[in-house]
């Protein structure tokens, strides 16, 4: 399956950067879920598995080792995501009989913004040890700290997102704006794209999700 789908089947070029069809249907995959979530849909988070199994092995090919290792834990929050918006707690359920959207605390926004830095620095540094305790796995980690950064801003979001807490989509901003550079020095020339259409998209998810806030508290 990763020879099927290896960097080296080049569908087109940008920039003199080829991309591959595992790019090509990560981008497809991703987009499509992105947009479901910003109308709220459920169908969202089968769209989000497909994404993860499609992320790990396109980061693997890469050496983005961090994304790699984080799409099982994402594909975990996904189905956590799932349950939880499917299934509200009393009182907590919006005209659909679905999870409605809710804001954080200012408590819990600087708990989350500090967990996103220290976690970022253990997991960076922990990435550059990699390919001396795996040599025959991994090779050296590519932007090692970016790329924990990102990381465990994206489990942060979708945390949020699978809680329907309009803060989400700060962070997905950050992840977004990070994602464009990340991916450019990977050597991934449409990625960095989709990552401003993904941008684009989080405008329009916050302002569907905020008038929903409203709607229903």
């Amino acid at each position: 399956m990763t020879e099927f789908f290896s960097i080296d089947n080049i569908l087109f070029s940008i920039g003199g950067q080829g991309v591959s069809l595992l790019e090509t249907l990560s981008v497809i995959s991703g987009l499509t879920c992105v947009y479901l979530a910003t109308k709220s849909k459920v169908a969202n988070f089968w769209v989000g598995y497909l994404y993860n199994i499609l992320l790990f092995l396109l980061f693997y090919q890469k050496g983005l080792y961090s994304s790699m290792l984080v799409q099982p834990v994402s594909f975990i929050i996904n189905f956590f995501g799932h349950y939880r918006w499917t299934h509200p707690k009393a009182g907590e359920e919006n005209s659909n009989n679905q999870l409605k959207v809710t804001l954080l605390t200012n408590g819990k926004r600087v708990y989350f913004v500090v967990q996103i830095i220290v976690l970022a620095i253990l997991w960076g540094f922990a990435l550059t040890r990699l390919d001396n305790l795996f040599p025959s796995v991994f090779s050296e980690a590519q932007r090692p700290l970016l790329d924990a950064f990102v990381t465990v801003t994206i489990l942060t979001a979708q945390y949020l997102s699978a809680q329907k807490k309009l803060e989400c989509w700060a962070a997905w901003f950050t992840v977004n704006i990070t994602n464009i550079t990340l991916y450019i020095l990977a050597g991934m020339a449409f990625l960095p794209m989709v990552s401003a259409g993904y941008l684009v998209l989080a405008f329009f998810g916050f302002s569907m999700w905020r008038k929903a806030y409203k709607n229903n508290n």
